[in-house]
């Protein structure tokens, strides 16, 4: 069984924008109505995005949903262990992915993460939740901190993808694009960057490019070099 990562750009869920990506998501559980554990470290646990993401996949999706929540819950190691170990997708919400990475570190979801997909865990996420599985990624978590004097960062991701990841490719955050950023970001540390637009995703297996896949048209996918 192949180890699958769907990385998506951008896109809400409470307007079913990624529809299309996330029946596919699904799919590749290979069950009709999979359990999804949700994990909003990045949105500092919050009980609406959970709300949402329990009537659209759980409701609507027909998955049974579960969530995980590090900050406003105290989970024990076991507990942690036991969620994502028994989860057929986990689906990584969007939002500050500084505070979210180094919050996993600390309580080691980060190698548990890494078990399930080895064990073939279908693993996906959007913005924060796409960057995660990258070698790093194009972050503005430093937005959350100062609104006001802020610049995009460099996030270190779990490294299950090679590669820097930016994803609202087409977007802004408080009216800073991000295309022309993260062209800069790399100019000036090289690699390769993998930039996603909202409403397209990609398909990783075994760590490779598989699919692009888009709910919108127009939408792309992009690499990026020096």
């Amino acid at each position: 069984m192949p180890k699958t990562i769907v990385a998506i750009g951008g896109g809400k869920i409470a307007t079913r924008q990624t529809l299309p990506i996330d029946r596919h998501i699904i799919r590749l559980s290979q069950k009709k109505n999979p359990s999804l554990l949700f994990i909003p470290t990045a949105s500092s646990d919050s009980e609406i995005y959970w709300k949402k993401v329990r009537e659209y996949f759980g409701d609507f999706l027909k998955c049974k949903t579960d969530v995980l929540f590090l900050m406003k819950e105290k989970p024990s190691r076991q507990q942690i262990r036991s969620k994502i170990s028994s989860a057929d997708i986990i689906y990584v919400g969007g939002g500050n992915a500084l505070q979210m990475m180094r919050i996993w570190r600390r309580l080691g979801v980060d190698k548990l993460l890494i078990a399930a997909y080895k064990k073939g865990t279908v693993l996906a996420g959007v913005s924060a939740g796409s960057i995660c599985w990258f070698d790093s990624g194009h972050s503005d978590s430093m937005s959350f901190y100062n609104p006001r004097k802020w610049k995009y960062i460099n996030v270190k991701g779990l490294g299950l993808i090679s590669g820097i990841h930016c994803p609202h490719y087409n977007g802004k955050t408080r009216g800073i694009p991000r295309r022309k950023n993260f062209q800069e970001m790399i100019g000036k540390i090289g690699g390769l960057g993998i930039a996603i637009d909202n409403n397209c995703a990609i398909e990783f297996r075994d760590g490779r490019i598989f699919k692009v896949l888009v709910s919108k048209p127009r939408a792309k996918a992009y690499r990026v070099f020096k």
